[in-house]
């Protein structure tokens, strides 16, 4: 099971060049889908059948999104591969908090756009995601 940061970012880099060996990660980041984390911790297990766990990766050709395993914290199987030029009109609403920050994403095919919600842990991350993929920065 993957527990340091370092371990899982490796784990998507092989991921990603079993895909596309010609490709290389530039930022990866572990992210929780669906409404506020709060909440769906207080459901307990009912809360855990509404959201879906993901990494996001920034590479330099495009934004990959893996599913995550529960509890492996491994990459699974590959969800999006987005193009760069169109991933950078993908990503609204960014919030940087304390604890659980969040941006939406829309997901192609998806009617509306996702929210992703990011854990401290992955703070550092998501502010050099969202920079480097829009060219805004993040207020805090």
């Amino acid at each position: 099971m993957a527990i340091r940061k370092s371990t899982m970012q490796e784990q998507v880099a092989q991921a990603i060049a079993e895909i596309n060996p010609s490709d290389r990660p530039v930022v990866t980041f572990h992210t929780i889908s669906g409404p506020s984390p709060w909440i769906m911790n207080e459901l307990g297990l009912i809360g855990q059948l509404f959201v879906k766990y993901y990494f996001v990766t920034l590479t330099e050709q495009a934004v990959v999104v893996h599913r995550a395993g529960r509890l492996a914290n491994r990459p699974k199987e590959l969800v999006h591969a987005i193009p760069l030029e169109q991933a950078r009109t993908l990503v609204t609403q960014v919030k940087r908090a304390t604890i659980w920050s969040s941006l939406r994403f829309q997901f192609p095919g998806e009617e509306k756009p996702t929210r992703l919600n990011i854990g401290r842990y992955w703070r550092a991350e998501l502010d050099q995601f969202v920079p480097a993929l829009t060219g805004q920065q993040i207020a805090a």
